[in-house]
C-alpha cells in the first residue's frame, strides 16, 4: 500500500467534534474535510490561541467538559481533532 492510498478514518464522534469546531470559528470547511491527526493549533488551518478559547468554550457548553488554559495537558489536549475528541469522550459529562 503506497502513502498516497493510506486515508485516516474519522469516527462519527470525531466527525461531531469536527463539526462542534467549525460552528464555533464559522469555518468554511466540511467536517469530512477536517485532518483528524493535523495540529489544531498554528496548523494549515491557522488558528490560533484566541480560536483555542472558542474552542474550549463550546466544547465546555456542549459537553460540560472544561479545559484549562493552565492545565499542563492542553498542549496535547488541542494537538489534534482526534486528540480533542478523544479527551472530549473521556471526560463529557452529556
Amino acid at each position: 500500500m503506497s502513502i498516497e492510498s493510506t486515508t485516516v478514518v474519522m469516527t462519527d464522534f470525531e466527525r461531531e467534534v469536527a463539526g462542534l469546531v467549525i460552528e464555533a470559528l464559522r469555518l468554511e470547511i466540511r467536517a469530512s474535510e477536517f485532518a483528524v491527526e493535523a495540529p489544531l493549533y498554528g496548523g494549515d488551518l491557522g488558528l490560533d490561541s484566541i480560536d483555542m478559547l472558542e474552542i474550549a468554550l463550546a466544547v465546555s457548553k456542549r459537553y460540560g467538559v472544561e479545559i484549562q488554559s493552565d492545565d499542563v495537558e492542553t498542549r496535547r489536549i488541542f494537538g489534534s481533532l482526534r486528540a480533542l475528541a478523544a479527551h472530549v469522550g473521556a471526560h463529557r459529562v452529556r
